[in-house]
């Protein structure tokens, strides 16, 4: 079982690698001219954003291979910090070869929403099968508040699976101003180290740690003004990351209460389509919600620390939760 020292020291490796290959890899993104392309119905405040290079999750995701990999895991708790590096890793190729196809090859669209959808409803079966063979717990899942387990029979391959694809694309959309995935998700990975800590998931620990330490630093050079976005590559990486450590500890369902922000900006997005399409009104000014707030005149910075305070409590709300 680790102690929070080993948690630190992790957060610590993994935050100062991200330091380290900040500078190597966002110069080489800049002469690749990987730089995002800006919506033309988005805020007219995000236009200067336009041009600044994106793709940088391959930065995190090459701070949290180096950190885990050289952790000396063995046995079932290898077998755990493989699985959610394989989500972390898949889910993260997924939004690299969009990113690619957008950036690069200047295909705006990017992948077909049918080809991202096929790949990582591919990735999320082989999570929930993994978990309901290996787990001890087999195909229970913790249910908040009661604290019990409850067994999902033949539908919980179904339900991770929707679960996994849910939480990815959650995070994606939630990737829209500077530092608030990388800082939203730096909060909900900081619970789930404590959580994997406290309940005596090594390998858990190590990951949601170094996962941890690559958003603070990430932070660096994506908080406010951003000198890079995470892309694709890394918020698809960061959801597949979140997920597959909750499923792997049976919390899928602490999900939507530590990743609120991620539940509330999908939902906000469903609901506007769903409005538009039935009424023709929309019951935003934008979604996802942060570009609402933005339009009623909040600074970017205020929608930022708002969301990153609401993503704290829910997170202290989920430690009470679970004593």
């Amino acid at each position: 079982m680790m102690h929070y020292k080993q948690l630190m020291m992790t957060i610590v490796i993994s935050f100062f690698i991200t330091l380290i290959l900040g500078p190597i890899v966002i110069p080489m993104l800049q002469r690749l001219k990987v730089g995002q392309s800006i919506r033309d119905e988005g805020p007219k405040s995000h236009i200067a954003k336009s041009g600044t290079p994106t793709m940088g999750g391959i930065i995190m995701i090459i701070a949290i291979l180096i950190t885990t990999l050289s952790s000396g895991m063995t046995g079932k708790q290898k077998i755990d910090l493989y699985m959610v590096l394989f989500a972390t890793v898949s889910f993260g190729l997924i939004g690299f070869i969009d990113d690619f196809i957008k950036v690069v090859l200047k295909r705006n669209l990017g992948l077909k929403a049918y080809q991202k959808l096929i790949g990582q409803i591919l990735i999320a079966v082989i999570i929930a099968v993994y978990q309901s063979k290996i787990s001890v717990s087999g195909t229970n899942i913790l249910i908040p508040f009661i604290n019990q387990y409850v067994d999902f029979g033949i539908f919980y391959i179904p339900f991770i699976a929707t679960v996994v694809v849910a939480t990815a694309n959650s995070v994606n959309l939630t990737d829209g101003l500077d530092g608030l995935a990388s800082g939203v998700t730096l909060i909900v990975a900081a619970f789930f180290s404590l959580v994997a800590m406290n309940w005596g998931y090594s390998s858990l620990t190590v990951f949601s740690g170094a996962l941890t330490g690559t958003c603070l630093g990430f932070l660096r050079f994506n908080a406010y003004p951003a000198k890079v976005f995470m892309g694709d590559t890394g918020s698809m990486a960061l959801g597949g990351a979140i997920a597959t450590v909750a499923i792997l500890m049976n919390l899928t369902l602490i999900i939507p209460i530590v990743g609120g922000i991620y539940f509330v900006e999908a939902l906000s997005v469903i609901l506007q389509v769903t409005s538009f399409k039935l009424t023709g009104k929309r019951i935003f000014r934008m979604s996802p919600l942060h570009h609402h707030f933005e339009l009623k005149g909040w600074k970017e910075t205020k929608v930022v620390v708002v969301f990153w305070s609401v993503t704290l409590f829910l997170c202290v709300l989920g430690l009470f939760i679970l004593n």
